[in-house]
C-alpha cells in the first residue's frame, strides 16, 4: 500500500534559498524517472519524512504534482550532515509497480541462540541485504533464525531464505552474522573488530586461492 505525502513544486533554488527552507523544516529534493518528462524539484516537510526513512525506508510513495499528476516513488538518495545526520536533500524515483527494483533490506536476527546460551558474542557482520524485486515484494525485513547456531557457527547470504520474487546478487559466501567464541576480557567494540578481522581473514584466504588457481 502506498503511503501518500504532500510536496511542493519549486524553483530550482540557490543556496541560501535552499537553507531557509530547511529553517522552515522543509526538505527539497527532486523527482525523476522515465515517465516523467523532466526532473521535478519540490520541498516536502521534514518531520514527515524523517519519519518515513525511520520507519519505512523503502516504502512506494504516492506524491501529487501539479504538472505532472499523481506518481509512485521510492527514496532513491538521502543526503544528510555530516555531523548533526540531519536530512539536506532527498531524491525520489518514479517507479514501475510491474518493473523490478533493487532496495537495501535490513537483517535482523531472531530466536535464542544455543551459542549465546554457552556464552558465546552474536555479531551482526551484514546489517543490510541489497534485494531485487517487484515494489510491492520489498520485504521490511530479512529474518534470520538463529536459534540451532552453536559456538563459531555462521550464516552466509546462501543460507537466507528470501520470500518469493525477491532475489539477491550479492556473494552467497559474504558472511550474515556469526556466534564468536566468549571472550570476558574483550569489550564489545573489541569483540566487533575480532569479527570484522575473521571475516577479512576469510576473504584474503578465498582471494590467495583464487591467485592459486590463475597461477596454475
Amino acid at each position: 500500500m502506498a503511503i501518500a505525502m504532500k510536496a511542493d513544486q519549486r524553483l530550482s533554488s540557490t543556496k541560501g534559498e535552499l537553507r531557509q527552507l530547511r529553517l522552515q523544516g522543509k526538505i527539497p529534493g527532486v523527482i525523476y524517472g522515465k515517465q516523467i518528462s523532466e526532473a521535478a524539484h519540490v520541498t516536502v516537510d521534514g518531520k514527515e519524512l524523517q519519519s518515513l526513512l525511520r520507519s519505512h525506508p523503502n516504502a512506494i510513495i504516492e506524491i501529487n504534482l501539479p504538472s505532472q499528476g499523481k506518481q509512485s516513488v521510492m527514496v532513491s538518495d538521502v543526503q544528510r550532515d555530516s555531523l548533526s545526520r540531519q536530512v539536506l536533500h532527498v531524491d525520489f524515483h518514479q517507479i514501475n509497480m510491474n518493473e523490478n527494483v533493487r532496495a537495501n533490506v535490513r537483517i535482523q536476527a531472531e530466536g535464542d541462540s544455543e551459542g549465546v546460551r554457552e556464552g558465546g558474542i552474536l555479531q551482526v557482520v551484514l546489517h543490510e541485504l541489497e534485494v531485487q524485486c517487484l515494489p510491492g515484494s520489498i520485504p521490511e525485513a530479512i529474518m534470520v533464525d538463529i536459534s540451532s547456531l552453536s559456538v563459531g557457527e555462521s550464516v552466509l547470504v546462501s543460507n537466507l531464505s528470501l520470500p518469493q520474487g525477491v532475489e539477491t546478487f550479492a556473494d552467497p559466501d559474504l558472511v550474515v552474522l556469526t556466534i564468536l567464541a566468549p571472550q570476558k576480557e574483550l569489550t564489545e567494540e573489541e569483540a566487533e573488530d575480532a569479527a570484522v578481522e575473521a571475516v577479512e581473514a576469510e576473504s584474503r584466504s578465498k582471494e590467495e586461492q583464487l591467485e592459486g588457481v590463475k597461477s596454475l
